[in-house]
Parts: C-alpha cells; sequence; structure tokens
C-alpha cells in the first residue's frame, strides 16, 4: 500500500468522523450517515490495498520459488 493511499483513505475515513460527529450534534441523520459512508469507502479501499499487497508478496514468493527450482535443476 501506497503511502499516498494510506493518507488519502485516513483522510477519508477522519473526514467521515468528522461528518457523523457533525450530524449526531446537530441531529443530521443525513450527515451522520454520510459520514458512516464515508468511513466505510475508507475500509473497503484499505482492504482492496491490503489485498493487492498480498497478491504481490504472493507473486514475489512465488518468483523466488521458480527461480530455486531452476537452480536447483541446473546443478543436478
Amino acid at each position: 500500500m501506497g503511502i499516498e493511499d494510506k493518507a488519502s483513505n485516513k483522510a477519508e475515513d477522519l473526514g467521515g468522523k468528522a461528518k457523523e460527529a457533525g450530524g449526531k450534534l446537530t441531529n443530521d441523520e443525513q450527515l451522520e450517515r454520510e459520514g458512516k459512508a464515508d468511513q466505510v469507502k475508507s475500509e473497503i479501499k484499505d482492504v482492496g490495498e491490503k489485498v493487492k499487497d498480498a497478491g504481490a508478496k504472493a507473486k514475489d514468493a512465488a518468483s523466488d520459488l521458480v527461480d530455486k527450482v531452476k537452480d536447483s535443476i541446473k546443478r543436478d
């Protein structure tokens, strides 16, 4: 996950928390729901970034394994 993505997601989460709190203070249910929705969007983006990172790590691990197998075959 890139630092910019993390910062953007965190900003969206904090903005959502502020909206939710503002909605609660002013009894504005719409603003409160928007704040909750912003927080959920931020969480979804975080999960997507983590999945992408895990995929990249798995790809790297598979590539390393292939290289080890190739090296083992060359030595035999």
